[in-house]
């Protein structure tokens, strides 16, 4: 549990130090945008961990809150800082693009994974459908071919009999 927060926090520690080494000879955004993706993914780790409701402990007491809610605000400290140096070299409004065209792709992403996962849902229905059809199938036919033989073997006995 501390290791998951300890990786979250460190990400957004070093994508920090990373954009703030290289911001001033960046060109572009594109430039520092992989440091941005490591922040964004660090930030994500810290706020899964602290989202995620605490482990008791034997004593009594909820484990590992107050470093939760310090890594929290010290990794949304350190968004703002990185919000202001972008906006500082690239103009005003430039990280709050980043974080809105993030959310549409972020939003993009979800919609396809629920549409792929209703498409992979109504493709299992149809095999199912397929399956059960298939096996009533076949019990017909099994069925017809036990009638068949049932009456083949009734008139040879009576074939034999006479």
């Amino acid at each position: 549990m501390i290791a998951e927060t300890m990786a979250g926090i460190a990400l957004v520690k070093g994508a920090v130090d990373s954009i703030k080494s290289v911001i001033n000879t960046a060109n572009d955004v594109s430039d520092i945008a992989g440091y941005i993706d490591k922040l964004f993914e660090g930030e994500k780790q810290v706020q899964q961990k602290r989202n995620k409701q605490a482990g008791y402990n034997n004593f009594g007491e909820y484990a590992g809150v107050a470093s939760e809610i310090i890594d929290a605000k010290l990794a949304q400290e350190k968004m703002r800082e990185v919000a202001t140096l972008v906006d500082f070299r690239f103009g005003p409004g430039t990280w709050q693009s980043i974080v809105d065209e993030r959310a549409r792709r972020l939003k993009e992403q979800k919609e396809k994974e629920l549409e792929a996962k209703k498409l992979r849902i109504k493709k299992q229905k149809e095999n199912a459908e397929a399956i059960k059809q298939a096996l009533i199938a076949l019990l017909v036919v099994g069925g017809m071919i036990s009638i068949v033989i049932f009456t083949l073997i009734s008139v040879a006995k009576a074939l034999s009999i006479s």
